[in-house]
């Protein structure tokens, strides 16, 4: 983004070639001479901040605050996100099937594990939180026959989705508000989906979110949370400083606590 790194040839051979060596692969005395000649490179090119960084004002993760800064980021234009996204509008990792598989079938591919693993059904009632775009919403109802609801803190792709919802035929099955995941409606869902929404909750509000869903969740329901994390040893140290991992959890709750997860 800096434009100091010039690739030539196949950027990807470049990652491959980097992909096996890690800081842990080296020795400490080996990191010492690697930090003492990189230092001065990084003091010379190091970038300051955006000088427009957007810092909403407010309580942090208030309703107001996050209502805000997710407005920010989504309502730009929806006409921006189908470039950058295409079809789908999905804007989380995809699972792919098969390698020569394009974007659109490895998200449907995804929406579809997360379906699996919640054990969706005709009849059910699912509740997806942080929705985006709806796609998770209008493959349960097209696919699996669920009502499903979604709610987004973007007001832009709650308009996009819902008028997708009714070009596709589904509005008698599925439907997303522009509605804060704490505000969404207390009835018994048999499912509830979160698929990226966890990195916005902030690390002191997680129990709070965890709780909220769960009181949500009908007896013996199931939810299903997909979130960028990073894999830590045992003493709490992550096992790989650069690249973070995306796990998906799938919990079946009862009132009193967790039964079963995979």
């Amino acid at each position: 983004m800096a434009g100091e790194i010039e690739v030539e040839g196949d950027v990807y051979d470049v990652l491959d070639a980097m992909a096996d060596l890690t800081l842990h692969d080296l020795s400490r005395p080996e990191r010492l001479r690697l930090a003492r000649k990189l230092a001065p490179m990084w003091l010379r090119h190091r970038q300051p901040p955006p000088a427009l960084e957007y810092r909403p004002p407010g309580r942090l993760h208030s309703k107001a605050r996050d209502r805000k800064a997710i407005a920010h980021h989504y309502d730009v234009s929806n006409r921006f996100y189908e470039w950058v996204l295409g079809p789908s509008m999905a804007y989380t990792c995809a699972v792919y099937p098969t390698q020569d598989a394009t974007l659109e079938e490895a998200q449907a591919a995804k929406h579809e594990l997360v379906a699996q693993k919640l054990g969706l059904a005709p009849g059910m009632r699912l509740l997806d939180v942080g929705c985006g775009w709806g796609g998770m919403v209008m493959h349960a109802a097209a696919e699996h026959g669920v009502k499903a609801l979604g709610v987004t803190l973007s007001r832009n792709q709650a308009e996009w989705a819902q008028a997708e919802i009714e070009r596709r035929g589904l509005g008698d099955l599925a439907e997303v508000r522009h509605l804060d995941y704490r505000d969404a409606p207390e009835s018994e869902f048999d499912a509830i989906s979160s698929i990226g929404l966890t990195e916005h909750i902030g690390k002191d509000q997680l129990p709070g979110y965890f709780a909220s869903l769960h009181e949500r969740l009908r007896p013996g329901g199931r939810l299903l949370n997909h979130c960028i994390t990073q894999p830590r040893d045992p003493r709490g140290r992550p096992l790989d400083p650069f690249t973070p991992a995306t796990c998906s959890r799938t919990a079946s709750w009862s009132r009193s606590g967790t039964s079963s997860a995979s």
